[in-house]
């Protein structure tokens, strides 16, 4: 039992639109792994844990919807720099071919380590790397650290079918069988998905991309999916390039060889979106199919500005994701937010979106994109995934007309805290609760290294 007493501000209706009301000087307490009370004066509970909150902003956790943990350990590479996607793709396939168990282990830790100390309490990762001679079982060396560190997890399966050989980009040592992918894609669903609303642990199929699995591999995992009742995420229109890829090898753009796959429908969401014209926004709508929003490796790779603006207008459901640690180079959720923010006004004007917008799209619309239905809101009877963020730092001086929106106007350091998952805490006075943070570094510098030797780097 956690009461978190005498909040400076809460942002009780995170994810509830316009209306949204932030107050101070409220107590939440926590029993088990829901919020049980919100209100003044609280009494203290006989053996409750009571957190001081007067210095800070609480929010629901963040919620990452689109990443890939491994490239955390090939990150700022000086070859692709300034590399577009299809050239930064050749060239690091061929460093991630040396992908192995302790490489995985490592890198996922490093990437939800960062993200739980940026307030995300929930995240997906995209694995679709699987190197040939790998032994172990690579989606439970991810669940393991995602325990051992107490975040909530819904990793995809993912999957690549096409190499080099077959017009893909990958090298044939790191795709997979079609079979073999459906087969392991059924056994992790298997081993590892819980059905329950506020499960720790999920699993959704993610075959890579249009231009890194077949047609067939696409709308195997859709029927899998369907059949076993999880969900389905890719990669799409990100690029210029992936639009002309498609049309040559597929005669479609890309949504629509989705539509014809099965693809699409409000348990899918795709990760960037960036080139959607108008009538495939209004399909996504319409079909309630969801984007994961990445501003700063849309960015970083110059792959172009989402119309994250129109796809909220539409009715689009919206998330936020870091991507992959080599396109953006870190895993900063409250960071990825501020460049949401920043992003959208870059197109649309300085009115193009709000503060409280984009904590809704890093909130509730990414645990909605993800399959949770009571996360990322504070609310009486919702799942208790909070990060409280302290305010009362110097720069944050002038900034408190307004708290919460101080969180992406004003600092510099989006360092969480505290950050409750499930109920616990697992993020205290800014420090893991349940691992080493040195001894990550340590491994995962170590695993880089490694890596790099591999591929003849250093």
């Amino acid at each position: 039992m956690i009461l978190l007493k005498d909040c400076l501000s809460v942002g009780l209706s995170i994810g509830g639109g316009a209306g949204a009301v932030d107050r101070g000087g409220l107590d939440i307490l926590i029993e088990g792994n829901r919020i049980a009370r919100i209100g003044p004066g609280l009494k203290v509970p006989a053996g409750a844990q009571v957190v001081d909150a007067s210095r800070h902003v609480v929010l629901p956790g963040l919620v990452n919807t689109h990443h890939h943990f491994y490239q955390t350990l090939t990150r700022n590479l000086p070859a692709v720099q300034n590399a577009k996607l299809f050239d930064w793709l050749l060239y690091l396939y061929e460093v991630w071919k040396g992908v192995d168990e302790e490489a995985v282990y490592w890198s996922s830790m490093l990437a939800m380590a960062e993200l739980a100390k940026t307030g995300c309490t929930l995240s997906t990762d995209h694995h679709y790397l699987y190197p040939q001679g790998f032994k172990d079982d690579l989606p439970g060396l991810q669940f393991k650290a995602a325990s051992r560190l107490g975040l909530r997890f819904a990793p995809t399966r993912g999957s690549m079918s096409r190499s080099k050989k077959d017009g893909g980009l990958p090298p044939d040592s790191v795709v997979q069988d079609e079979d073999a992918i459906l087969s392991a894609c059924d056994e992790t669903i298997g081993k590892y998905h819980d059905p329950a609303p506020d499960a720790m642990r999920k699993v959704a199929l993610a075959p890579c991309s249009p231009f890194s699995v077949s047609e067939k591999s696409m709308r195997d995992a859709a029927d899998l999916a369907r059949k076993r009742g999880v969900r389905l995420h890719t990669h799409l229109a990100e690029t210029a390039d992936e639009d002309d890829f498609c049309v040559k090898m597929y005669g479609r753009r890309p949504l629509r060889l989705m539509e014809d796959c099965g693809f699409i429908g409000q348990d899918v969401w795709f990760a960037h979106g960036i080139h959607f014209n108008d009538e495939e926004l209004d399909l996504l709508a319409r079909t309630q199919t969801g984007v994961a929003h990445c501003p700063s490796s849309n960015m970083r790779l110059g792959s172009g500005v989402a119309r994250v603006r129109e796809m909220i207008d539409r009715g689009v459901p919206v998330g936020l994701a870091v991507d992959g640690s080599a396109s953006n180079d870190s895993s900063d959720m409250l960071g990825e937010a501020r460049q949401a923010l920043l992003l959208q006004r870059v197109r649309y004007g300085s009115a193009g979106i709000t503060a409280r917008e984009v904590l809704s799209i890093a909130t509730q619309g990414g645990a909605r994109i993800l399959g949770f239905d009571k996360v990322g809101a504070i609310a009486e009877g919702w799942v208790a995934d909070l990060a409280l963020f302290d305010v009362t730092r110097m720069e944050y001086a002038g900034a408190m007309s307004d708290p919460v929106a101080s969180l992406l106007f004003s600092g510099y350091d989006h360092g969480a805290d505290h950050v409750i998952v499930d109920g616990k805490l697992i993020v205290n006075n800014r420090r893991l609760v349940g691992a080493d943070e040195e001894e990550i570094r340590r491994e995962a510098d170590k695993a880089s290294r490694r890596l790099l030797s591999k591929a003849g780097l250093n």
